[in-house]
């Protein structure tokens, strides 16, 4: 029997969208599809895939309202955000329309070889992306321009509670004018997933998505000596030295906990403060916390929507109710009605508390005061994961030192740490391996080949 997926509406509980899962001979299809027009696509020049995605960014602004709007009712973010992630994807095709033939240009390397010697960037075939769904287009976006612009084609196996948008997605690129096979969405479950890593036409998996999703497809696809690149779960410090702007300092750590109703990766989720300075700082976030409108992500006031499903939302306060056992002082929020999760504020959570040392993925956010600057270092570095750091102080050169010592991938100086075409992203630890964005993250779906002619 058919499995049937459905879509519900995380604010009105009412269903969006029902899917039922293809079958083996309809994947059959689509690999058959995929693997013929791969061939094809990657004979094409740079400036034909660039067109492609200049009409593909055309046509996610032309949409823009209803795309957004189908995001929203599929997983709950405010419409702004909704938008805002739209663009987003339209600035990624752009980006890498214009800048993709630079970025992999042939390069010549001296040696002892008479006419030439150098390497050439080149697709790896069928790359299949394995999705989650809190950016449910910017995520597709973020891997799939790159990896198509370097002559891939791609298979997307979305999270089960936006496959809308991942059919949305396949329409845009179609409508686009890219060749059937180019771009195609599955309606798929687990154990699909394990069939295609299996599948020797397929030449890499990318993950995006918890540590232990990426566990399980890196050691799948490690079975079959394929590549994977892993973007993973993420528990972010905020440091605030003494010297720090506070008024900034407490906007930029309530706007990066808070938005998309704190289900983001690189939020910052531990708020480590100086002890001079915590009071202060602390008045000001709490401040900020209690002035945000929860609600129905369609009205314009609203600036925190429900959480995208009812078990993220009981996992987190399940979180939240051991982190007071252990020790942790509510300051606002701590309430639960469904999906919707009110602002949490938690003072005094010490490094041994589950708010501290596990991902929360949420509106909550929780402040630990250091001594010193190496202490705020230790602290900081005390999780298992690796994906991003902020720092806010006046003192750059300071700044720059304390990043070298920092286990991450990405550190922020006096600025909400985000992602952007131009910068590689990823972690180290448990948040992954692998860079998605820029010229790291485009030449993670080539293979590298050496050209020696004597």
């Amino acid at each position: 029997m058919p499995k049937f997926f459905k879509s519900l509406n995380p604010y009105t509980q009412e269903i969006v969208g029902e899917y039922m899962e293809a079958s083996a001979v309809q994947l059959e299809v689509k690999l058959e599809w995929a693997e013929i027009a791969q061939r094809e696509w990657a004979t094409r020049s740079f400036a034909e895939r660039a067109s492609c995605f200049e009409h593909l960014a055309d046509y996610l602004r032309e949409h823009k309202a209803e795309l957004a709007l189908l995001m929203t009712e599929e997983m709950g973010k405010i419409l702004p955000e909704s938008l805002g992630e739209i663009e987003k994807c339209a600035t990624q095709c752009t980006y890498y329309a214009q800048h993709a033939a630079t970025l992999l240009q042939d390069e010549a390397i001296p040696t002892d070889a008479t006419h030439y010697s150098g390497v050439s960037y080149e697709p790896i075939g069928i790359i299949l992306g394995i999705m989650p769904w809190n950016f449910p287009f910017w995520q597709v976006f973020r891997y799939g321009v790159p990896a198509l612009m370097a002559g891939n084609v791609t298979l997307l196996k979305h999270a089960p509670n936006v496959f809308g948008c991942a059919l949305a997605i396949e329409t845009a690129f179609r409508a686009a004018g890219f060749p059937e096979g180019v771009f195609q969405a599955l309606i798929a479950d687990v154990d699909a997933v394990q069939r295609l890593v299996a599948d020797d036409r397929v030449g890499m998996v990318t993950l995006t998505g918890s540590e232990r999703a990426g566990a399980s497809v890196a050691a799948l696809a490690g079975s079959h000596l394929k590549k994977s690149v892993l973007e993973l779960g993420g528990s972010d410090a905020l440091i605030v030295l003494p010297d720090a702007d506070l008024d900034k300092a407490a906007a930029a750590a309530v706007q990066s906990r808070m938005m998309n109703a704190g289900q983001v990766c690189i939020a910052a989720k531990r708020f480590l403060v100086h002890q001079d300075v915590k009071v202060a700082f602390t008045e000001k976030v709490l401040h900020l916390i209690q002035g945000l409108k929860q609600g129905d992500p369609l009205d314009s006031a609203t600036k925190l929507g429900p959480l995208a499903l009812l078990d993220l939302a009981e996992a987190l306060e399940h979180q939240l109710q051991k982190a007071l056992t252990q020790g942790a002082t509510l300051l606002c929020g701590g309430v639960r009605e469904g999906c919707n999760f009110a602002p949490t504020l938690l003072d005094n959570v010490s490094p041994d508390s589950v708010a501290f040392r596990e991902e929360t993925f949420g509106p909550l956010a929780t402040i630990t005061s250091f001594s010193s600057e190496q202490e705020a270092i230790h602290l900081a570095n005390l999780s298992r994961y690796g994906l991003s750091t902020a720092i806010w102080t006046q003192d750059l050169d300071k700044a720059k030192t304390l990043a070298r010592q920092l286990e991450v991938g990405s550190v922020f100086v006096n600025a909400v740490v985000r992602s952007d075409s131009r910068l590689p992203i990823g972690g180290v630890k448990k948040s992954g391996y692998g860079r998605e964005l820029a010229e790291a993250g485009i030449r993670e779906f080539c293979t590298v080949k050496t050209h020696y002619v004597n």
